[in-house]
């Protein structure tokens, strides 16, 4: 539904990572078993809440009465508890069959364990690059299921009453808080309190300031040592220096309740919200309005003048599972299942991220959903969340350091710090 946060010490999952076993056979599940056998999967999935906690026991549920051989261990798992269970779960001898997994380098440091299937040869040439973010070192590992793309949610309503009109620079954004402000409207909601947002702002100031080949060589070697980078945290400091969140951002939690940045949007206490697209299936279980749809409109991240990233690139991920070696065979039919057209009908009207499959995406309603879909097709290339595309300890380094220069702590310096000291353990 919504892409996990890094959210636990990186030390944590260092440990649990150098600690689990590195021999077993990640080529094959069980390919011994008898695939006529009666199995059961145990399934960990992020779908604690509706729409997709029910959505997804009817996927279970349908492909049991098309495989009645094949029965499921249905576990919803809170969003955030997946970076401390899965960790445990792969260094202990029965970890779940299938589990949630956004790909990059989290994935990377998973399958140091020795206990993630490599699914390679089962899913060549399926989805093209859309499965990139799953794969390492050449090999695939898991497949996703939806795409996300992070971008700016706004009310159309209260940018007609301040008289102002979509952004396309950042210079113009500015320009926008400033009449919001004048107007008595909170500019911009942003949910400080669980961090993880504030990392949306320095990351695409990155993709605007940073060429894509750099952005591909920094992610790589775990090093963001160009100037490019530094550039972002000055972007970072300018935005905040014209005030443009809501009074306590820091305090305010992203998603959860009336009061969080997504109710402020939602319930017309706030103008704008840098977000990814599952944020109109959020909005609606927050908002009092029933005609709210209409009333909200995306675009993307404004273009930053002078920055060598191409200015129509866009920022996101996606949402898959993995496959462990403890699976049957019918694991990663499963896997290809949830790229059937019929499936992703069902999550693009859900509304929880937008399909791998491009032949489900005519179901698209929401208007800004549509929006963000068509400009994905559009992007000349979409750069992975940093949190997720860096390896686990770096990823998490990054976040807690934005958050801290969100809260006046730090410069631009010791974000790009903070990843270079916890890719080297602080040497």
């Amino acid at each position: 539904m919504r892409r996990i946060h890094t959210a636990v010490i990186a030390t944590l999952t260092a440990t649990v990572l150098a600690t689990a076993a590195c021999g077993s056979d990640q080529t094959a599940a069980n390919p011994s078993a008898d695939p006529s056998a009666p199995v059961t999967m145990t399934w960990w999935h992020n779908g604690s809440s509706e729409p997709l906690k029910s959505l997804w026991q009817q996927v279970a549920d349908d492909y049991h009465a098309a495989h009645p051989n094949v029965s499921f261990k249905v576990e919803p798992i809170q969003n955030e508890q997946f970076q401390t269970k899965v960790p445990l779960a792969l260094q202990s001898d029965s970890p779940p069959d299938l589990y949630q997994q956004w790909g990059g380098g989290n994935l990377a440091s998973q399958i140091t364990s020795g206990k993630v299937l490599d699914i390679t040869a089962q899913t060549k040439g399926l989805l093209g690059p859309v499965a990139e973010g799953w794969q390492v070192d050449g090999k695939q590992y898991g497949l996703p299921y939806v795409r996300h793309v992070v971008g700016f949610w706004y009310r159309k309503d209260l940018f007609t009453q301040a008289n102002v009109t979509v952004p396309s620079t950042v210079d113009e954004l500015g320009a926008v808080v400033a009449k919001l402000r004048a107007a008595k409207i909170v500019p911009v909601a942003i949910g400080g309190k669980d961090r993880w947002p504030d990392a949306f702002y320095w990351s695409y100031f990155a993709v605007r300031e940073c060429a894509k080949d750099k952005l591909a060589s920094s992610v790589k070697a775990v090093k963001l040592d160009d100037p490019c980078y530094l550039k972002a945290g000055d972007d970072v400091k300018a935005l905040l220096g014209i005030n443009p969140f809501q009074d306590a951002f820091l305090g305010t939690p992203a998603q959860q309740g009336a009061g969080s940045s997504a109710g402020m949007l939602a319930n017309g206490q706030a103008a704008m919200e840098l977000q990814g697209d599952w944020q109109p299936a959020t909005m609606a279980a927050l908002a009092t309005d029933k005609d709210l749809a209409s009333k909200i409109g995306w675009f993307p991240f404004p273009a930053v003048p002078g920055g060598k990233g191409d200015p129509a690139a866009l920022l996101g991920g996606g949402d898959g599972f993995s496959c462990t070696t403890k699976a049957p065979p019918a694991c990663v039919d499963f896997l290809k299942y949830l790229t059937s057209v019929d499936v992703q009908k069902k999550l693009a009207t859900a509304g929880v991220g937008l399909p791998v499959n491009q032949d489900a995406a005519a179901v698209i309603a929401d208007p800004g959903t549509k929006a963000a879909a068509e400009q994905v097709q559009k992007a000349p290339y979409t750069q992975t969340y940093f949190d997720i595309a860096l390896p686990t300890a770096a990823g998490q380094a990054l976040d807690d350091a934005v958050a801290n220069f969100f809260a006046g702590k730090g410069d631009p310096h010791s974000i790009v710090d903070a990843v270079t000291n916890a890719a080297t353990g602080g040497r």
